[in-house]
């Protein structure tokens, strides 16, 4: 069924969650992030969320209720591939947060893909409002049409640009079980991440790694080498999904330190292709 264009500036439903240290722990394990302040909640430093543990709340408001409000049926929502995550922490998420996290439908537009869904998610402390992290994120419904006319009523940051002389390379190993202990460590489900049957019924060739894993692989390897560690000095974390990444291969990670605390970023598959482009971490000065 075409995607609805009176789905533009629809709310989804808000779900508020209660953080818990086994919640912070088991995302940041999902993601290899044994960091000081993300991996041990009886070190020196109060424990912190990994960087891309914001998915785990976000994923509890996208999931179905997007493809209700949109009109699509199940079989086109798990044809729906996330193919940007923009996000600026305002604040560092700790055991014992009542956040609330809410989202709304800002852009449809029909692409040769598909139809590109951007959603803006806030997520708030739940009793004073305090913002914590903002994110836009997009997602193309593949071989889907638009019902009406395609309209943004808001767009987002944008991004500066970051001339790279060389790029750094690192290896990162993904193991072939990583998108299935991905799913359980962050509650991010979709078949298409973990059974192969869904995946090749899809038109995929095999299970694929979520884009926020690598994302969020992505943003605690640049933590660990240009901030100490410190997951507190990330204030955003950008980044545009191009190429799949198969979880048995490793993926290279591109990144290069500019100036102002600006890290621009890519992520090769096994194959050399680019999975992730165009990314950007912005580091406290």
């Amino acid at each position: 069924m075409p995607v609805r264009s009176g789905a533009l500036g629809a709310e989804l439903s808000p779900n508020t969650v209660e953080i818990t240290p086994r919640m912070l722990l088991a995302f940041a394990a999902g993601v290899g992030d044994l960091g000081p302040r993300t991996f041990d909640d009886a070190g020196p430093h109060p424990l912190i969320a990994s960087p891309g543990f914001c998915a785990r709340l976000e994923w509890a408001v996208l999931g179905s209720g997007r493809a209700s409000l949109l009109g699509v049926e199940e079989g086109e929502r798990l044809r729906a591939v996330h193919v940007e995550q923009d996000t600026t922490y305002h604040a560092a998420i700790r055991p014992g947060d009542r956040l609330t996290t809410s989202g709304r439908v800002v852009s449809l537009r029909e692409t040769s893909a598909g139809v590109l869904v951007r959603t803006l998610l806030s997520t708030v402390d739940a009793s004073s409002g305090r913002p914590v992290v903002t994110s836009w994120h997009a997602s193309i419904y593949r071989g889907v049409s638009l019902l009406g006319e395609g309209c943004a009523i808001e767009e987002p940051p944008t991004t500066p640009e970051v001339k790279v002389a060389a790029w750094r390379d690192v290896v990162l190993p993904v193991a072939r079980e990583a998108a299935h202990v991905y799913s359980e460590c962050a509650a991010i489900w979709n078949p298409i991440h973990s059974e192969r049957r869904v995946a090749l019924a899809q038109g995929l060739p095999d299970v694929i790694l979520h884009g926020t894993a690598t994302w969020a692989l992505a943003g605690k390897e640049i933590v660990a080498r240009c901030a100490e560690g410190d997951a507190f000095k990330l204030t955003r974390l950008r980044a545009r999904f191009k190429a799949p990444v198969f979880p048995g291969h490793a993926i290279t990670l591109q990144f290069a330190a500019g100036s102002h605390g600006l890290v621009p970023f890519r992520v090769l598959n096994h194959k050399g292709e680019v999975a992730v482009d165009a990314g950007l971490a912005q580091l406290e000065a």
